[in-house]
């Protein structure tokens, strides 16, 4: 072994014990060890920002903005709602989401699979009251899974159909990965499905802030129009959307008439609803139940620009101490909107309109966000820390679904590649302002690409130092020693341990001609080692670096770097337990 070899095992070595260790974040760390690996000369300066333009990157953050997109839309509650309204306990919701995920996964990028899914279970989170860290990384394993029953569902098996053809003249078809594939994404469901408690909770850092400032008792109003999926319904209906987060207070109809909300009261046309909850939890209500939320006033909006929503507390030199909103004109006269009202120890009962406002109201207000700083500084009000306010914004339907549908398929039949159609759905969900402008940046999630970006040179090492060939003859030496049985295990686990370091594809370009001339030197036939090396190189489970869906889940889910071996470890041990007599006994060796 070369110095220069030995200086790419030691860089990443000591990456990956930092990245254990969890004292520097993962961007730190990764950026850390490229200036590290330039210093020992293990990656060329002409190479150190190589991973900026490599395709992963682009991959993972357009798959970020295009699930945001899906989430922010509201698509994803109603269709829980509508379809799934009994799944109630974590593992049966852990099951449908795993399995759904896996099961898509076959037939579409997996990246993209995981990337609808998302949503939904972020969505059963909230209704479970638990962290989405329960969900995203056994759904991101799910997609990797299912990723190796077909030979589209994942690069490392069309790679490998390749290498077999150029290898015996004769390509893998697209179910010829099935039987094995589907005997470990079976294995893979169930382990995920009863021991998804060895992966710890983790909360997102940046909700902390969102929690110290969180207001549970906001009121506000909304008006059942023609197109509200409760009209002509009980208020039990409505209830049930609510699922216990919103308190309907009160109806007002017609003339003023105040309207006790009993369970079988029926919903009408103009009837105005008075609920009382967070924010979070009045805009699913509203989206579920297609309620049009007026703002304190009966029509109208706020006004032309980019509008947005805003919290801020009534200071004590505020105008509107002692003013309602109605008798201020507040949308008349400065074209914004009073969406909701909170008052600490109290209960409001009144319409939105018609509260008479206090030092201390915390209020939701609804206006074009260039205004906002001047209204703010004229009304006299203390902004709270910002934070994605949905409520009362325009919603675009089915809209982020269609672009991610599209982009899926052309990646299915090959129109595009899968990094071109992700980057052209994200850009479609910004200008069909799915997500607005503002919030493009803080859904792609930075520090995650900057990671990616600084490792793709420092993985790349072992390849460039010529590391690998030093990995092929320890696995000659040590094959000739070991039945059959274990020569597969070992072409198996060493593609495994390579994949984290290489991109999943570049892991079978390495790894399948060492496979196939380590079989034939023992004499064997070497489309089982060819499949082992395929399901090897598509099963990281250890490291957030070695496939894209796993990066996918690592910042929603708040994920550590150390958090992917508790789950990800046993996991690889079962695929290695029930790939070895499965590759054996569909792909005889002789």
């Amino acid at each position: 072994m070369t110095f220069e070899q030995i200086l790419a095992f030691v860089v990443i070595a000591l990456m990956m014990a930092a990245f254990v260790c969890g004292r520097f974040r993962y961007d730190l760390v990764a950026a850390g060890s490229l200036l590290a690996a330039l210093a020992v000369g293990v990656v060329p300066y002409d190479a150190a920002f190589s991973g900026f333009s490599d395709d992963i990157v682009i991959i993972v953050g357009s798959a970020l903005l295009v699930s945001a997109g899906v989430a922010r839309s509201g698509i994803m509650e109603y269709a829980i709602k509508r379809y799934l309204p009994d799944v109630s306990s974590v593992r049966a919701q852990m099951f449908l989401l795993v399995a759904t995920v896996t099961v898509l996964s076959a037939f579409v990028k997996n990246i993209g699979a995981l990337a609808i899914m998302i949503p939904i279970a972020i969505q059963f989170a909230r209704r479970s009251n638990v962290s989405p860290s329960v969900f995203l990384m056994p759904m991101a394993f799910g997609s990797l899974l299912g990723g190796l029953m077909t030979q589209i569902g994942t690069s490392p098996n069309i790679v490998v159909s390749r290498v077999r053809e150029e290898l015996t003249g004769t390509s893998f078809s697209m179910f010829d990965f099935t039987p094995v594939g589907a005997v470990l994404a079976l294995a893979g469901i169930i382990f995920l499905v009863l021991f998804y408690k060895l992966l710890p909770e983790r909360i997102r850092s940046s909700s902390s802030l969102h929690e110290a400032i969180d207001i549970k008792n906001y009121v506000s109003e909304a008006v059942v129009v023609s197109g509200s999926s409760v009209l002509g319904k009980p208020v039990s209906d409505l209830m049930k959307l609510a699922e216990g987060d919103v308190d309907v207070t009160s109806i007002i109809r017609s003339r003023g008439v105040r309207i006790t909300p009993l369970p079988d009261a029926l919903l009408r046309e103009g009837d105005i609803v008075l609920m009382e909850g967070d924010p979070e939890a009045l805009d699913r209500l509203v989206a579920q139940a297609r309620l049009s939320v007026t703002g304190g006033r009966d029509d109208g909006d706020a006004g032309s620009g980019e509008i947005d929503a805003v919290e801020a507390v009534i200071g004590e030199n505020s105008m509107l101490i002692g003013w309602s909103a109605q008798r201020l004109g507040l949308y008349d006269r400065f074209n914004v909107n009073l969406l909701a009202v909170s008052r600490k120890g109290e209960r409001l009962t009144q319409r939105l309109g018609a509260i008479t406002l206090r030092l201390g109201d915390v209020i939701l207000l609804r206006g074009n966000r260039q205004a906002f700083p001047e209204i703010l500084r004229e009304f006299g009000l203390l902004p709270l820390a910002e934070r994605p306010i949905l409520l009362g914004s325009v919603r675009r339907g089915v809209v982020p679904v269609l672009i991610l549908l599209a982009a899926m398929g052309a990646t299915a039949v090959g129109l595009l590649p899968v990094a071109i159609a992700f980057f052209a759905a994200a850009v479609a969900m910004v200008l069909f302002k799915v997500i607005p402008v503002r919030e493009v940046y803080s859904a792609i999630d930075g520090p995650i690409l900057v990671m990616l970006a600084a490792l793709i040179p420092v993985s790349d090492s072992l390849r460039r130092t010529g590391a690998t060939d030093v990995i092929a003859g320890w696995l000659a030496q040590l094959g000739a020693t070991l039945p059959p049985y274990g020569a597969l295990a070992l072409i198996l686990v060493t593609a495994m341990a390579i994949t984290p370091f290489l991109n999943n594809a570049a892991t079978v370009l390495v790894m399948a001609p060492i496979a196939a001339g380590f079989a034939a030197s023992l004499s064997y036939r070497p489309e089982a080692f060819l499949m082992a090396v395929a399901i090897g190189a598509g099963c990281d489970f250890l490291t957030p670096i070695g496939h894209q869906c796993n990066t996918l889940v690592m910042g929603p889910g708040g994920y550590r770097f150390s958090d992917y071996p508790r789950l990800g470890l046993p996991l690889s041990f079962i695929v290695i337990l029930a790939a070895v007599p499965a590759l054996m006994l569909v792909w005889p060796l002789k």
